[in-house]
């Protein structure tokens, strides 16, 4: 296991170096770099090169429902569940899950290299770094809490209640707000920053999964696994505005940086798989194209010029690379067992 001290911790973030570019430079970079997957039940991340078309695949100590990335440092963000028994090793009781979020140092060309692990929760689902990169935040559906964890100190620092079931989450635009989906209860918990606290609850439906913003903060998505729809939500009036019904068992979703699309992948179950996404447009409040990429469609990213869309496909094990512009795929990775999560980094 891999756990360090304070000091120990800050020593390896020093090192790591910085990947995090501004806008302008992200935008020339365009859509080259490395997208990572959150390999959930091959306990790894695979990080596929874009230039290249290799894939590198990193064990990792916990099964990873989800990555992110530390912006301003060399960071990646896996967390999940680690096996751990209690009261030792041969006491014969069963061995129960803790959660933890890993650190890992993206090495552009290789595969990520794990650096440390930091206690979180009981059964973590999303890590979301703030702006800064010194803090990440945790859902916890364990505790029904959002975790508030110092990557300088290594602990978490904070415990935020928010609805029953609290899983995919997203930050504002401008930084100021959290907003995550709870499954269980059917709403989207609002958590102001500034004061650490839960400020809203809004209820949207059955099963929301994810949230996405739009670039301009006025509007937010939300999947809603049980009712195969997305809920639209003002973000001033905390209503939502408009159910667009999408396809089956909708997981995870991504605006493109111009505002003008939503794409949305859709899971089904492992009976019966969803092999889509939907091209939600923004103005017209409909899908307007559908693609096939493959049995369970389930996490989605978009890279900074909005080009290129990436899809992990949790039940054949596969990334698919898609052209956002003309809705076609491009190309499809093999990856590690179950890809949950995805995040793209240039460089």
């Amino acid at each position: 296991m891999f756990m360090f001290d304070r000091r120990s911790i800050g020593r390896l973030l020093v090192g790591a170096g910085a990947f995090a570019v501004g806008t302008a430079q992200a935008e020339a970079i365009g859509c080259g770099g490395t997208v990572f997957t959150a390999d959930e039940d091959g306990r790894s991340i695979s990080a596929v090169d874009l230039a290249t078309g290799r894939v590198t695949s990193t064990t990792i100590p916990i099964a990873p429902h989800n990555v992110d990335a530390a912006p301003g440092r060399s960071l990646l963000l896996a967390v999940g569940a680690a096996e751990e028994v209690h009261g030792g090793r041969h006491d014969g009781r069963p061995a129960s899950p803790a959660g933890r979020v890993v650190l890992l140092q993206h090495v552009p060309g290789a595969g990520p290299r794990v650096l440390a692990e930091i206690p979180a929760g009981t059964h973590p689902a999303h890590v979301v770094p703030d702006p800064t990169g010194q803090w990440v935040f945790v859902s916890d559906s364990g505790t029904d809490t959002v975790l508030a964890i110092d990557l300088d100190a290594a602990r978490t620092t904070g415990s935020i209640p928010v609805g029953k079931g609290p899983h995919g989450m997203r930050l504002s635009p401008d930084g100021k707000e959290l907003w995550i989906a709870n499954t269980t209860a059917g709403s989207v918990s609002v958590v102001d920053l500034s004061r650490m606290r839960e400020t809203a609850r809004i209820p949207v439906g059955p099963a929301p999964v994810q949230v996405g913003f739009l670039p301009d903060s006025s509007r937010l998505y939300v999947t809603l696994g049980g009712a195969n729809q997305v809920a639209e939500i003002d973000r001033a009036t905390r209503k939502v505005t408009r159910r667009i019904p999408v396809g089956p068992g909708p997981a995870q979703l991504f605006a493109a940086p111009d505002g003008r699309h939503v794409l949305v992948a859709n899971q089904g179950t492992r009976a019966t798989p969803g092999t889509t996404v939907s091209l939600i447009d923004v103005a017209r409040g409909a899908v307007a194209r559908t693609l096939a990429t493959g049995r369970g469609a389930h996490g989605v990213s978009i890279c900074a010029d909005g080009s290129r869309a990436f899809v992990t496909n949790m039940f054949e094990d596969s990334l698919t690379e898609i052209d956002v512009e003309r809705l076609v795929v491009l190309r499809r990775f093999s990856v590690g067992r179950s890809p949950n999560g995805v995040a793209w980094l240039p460089g």
